[in-house]
């Protein structure tokens, strides 16, 4: 009994256990004990001829449409999901040694959040990728449970929270109470598409082909969900689709409004339908309660208005929605036996 003590005593001293949101846009790396570490984009420049990687994270994401013949910017995880295992490997393992300066003789556990939708083979192909890093331990745990958390939101009380999730892949709408989740929907409509929907209507409407960097800055600086009163403008450089000739736009707010209309309707479909499988009592919590709003897309000026309007539902953003998720994982992985209703532990 004390040297099973001692022994672990002496693993948790010396091991850094890791807690990840492997998100489709963003990785964020959170240490036991010194909070998050990293947060670097879900992209990886590879050189085809060497097979081997030539830049990750932010200097990946800079090549990203502008790469040479033999060298392909690409981003491995696909609506929440693993879609290139063998990158997703790769960068994983460099970015947990980014973390881990120094070699440890202790490998470390390993908490990784995963969509409330995902099928039990990409939980599979989450678990591998995960051990190919030299885990310990790996311990799976539901995003919007960790987003709750994150948001700080009494997850194991018996009081209904509900949490809506807005990723880069996914969009995670969740009930929790008592420790887990009681209904949820998980759509595959989030940051993305919103980016997409965006390079269609500039397409469409002023024959101009623009990036995905492009729009996503569209989006981030001028994008909306709800008329906020001003209507900003925006320069916005692309290709003509006629000419080929490289060439400048302006763009206001209501036009990209107008763009991103489709998709905010499709999450706010989502929100109703989660609403509607909700038991009666919950629902009156969340009427108390409210709804809470995390991950990267919470930010779009004026979604958190229009869920309101169309919900009649106090409706509030979370005070770090991007970091929420990891903050949450962290949290489990600060105490897991304390928390341990709230994880699913692998083989």
């Amino acid at each position: 009994m004390f040297l099973d003590s001692f022994f672990k005593g002496i693993s948790e001293r010396f091991s850094n256990d890791v807690a990840i949101d492997l998100g489709t846009c963003s990785t964020l790396i959170y240490i036991k004990g010194k909070g998050i570490q990293l947060r670097e984009p879900s992209i990886v420049a590879i050189d085809d001829t060497k097979h081997e990687i030539v830049a990750i994270g932010n200097e990946a994401k800079k090549m990203l449409g502008r790469t040479p013949e033999g060298i392909r910017a690409v981003r491995p995880m696909k609506d929440g999901v693993i879609a290139d295992f063998g990158i997703v490997k790769l960068m994983l393992k460099s970015y947990i040694e980014m973390v881990q300066k120094k070699k440890l003789f202790v490998r470390p556990r390993i908490i990784i959040c995963v969509p409330s939708g995902i099928t039990e083979v990409e939980k599979r192909a989450v678990r591998d990728s995960v051990e190919a890093t030299g885990a310990r331990e790996i311990y799976l745990v539901s995003e919007p449970i960790a987003a709750a958390m994150g948001a700080g939101l009494p997850v194991e009380a018996p009081t209904g929270n509900m949490i809506i999730d807005i990723g880069g892949g996914t969009t995670e709408i969740a009930v929790v109470a008592l420790s887990g989740i009681v209904n949820a929907n998980s759509a595959r409509v989030a940051g993305d598409e919103m980016d997409e929907a965006i390079i269609n209507y500039v397409k469409k409407n002023y024959n101009l082909i623009i990036g995905e960097q492009t729009a996503e800055n569209i989006k981030i600086t001028i994008g909306s969900a709800y008329t906020t009163g001003k209507d900003e403008t925006m320069e916005v450089k692309g290709r003509d689709l006629v000419s080929g000739i490289p060439k400048t736009i302006k763009v206001t707010g209501a036009k990209i409004r107008e763009a991103l209309e489709e998709t905010v309707s499709l999450i706010i479909e989502s929100v109703r339908l989660a609403l509607e499988k909700t038991p009666p009592e919950l629902a009156a919590d969340i009427v108390d309660r409210g709804i809470y709003m995390a991950g990267g897309g919470a930010l779009l000026k004026g979604l958190d208005l229009l869920i309101k309007e169309e919900t009649n539902l106090p409706v509030f953003v979370a005070e770090n929605p991007i970091d929420c998720v990891v903050i949450g994982a962290g949290k489990i992985l600060e105490d897991i036996s304390a928390h341990e209703k709230l994880i699913l532990k692998s083989s």
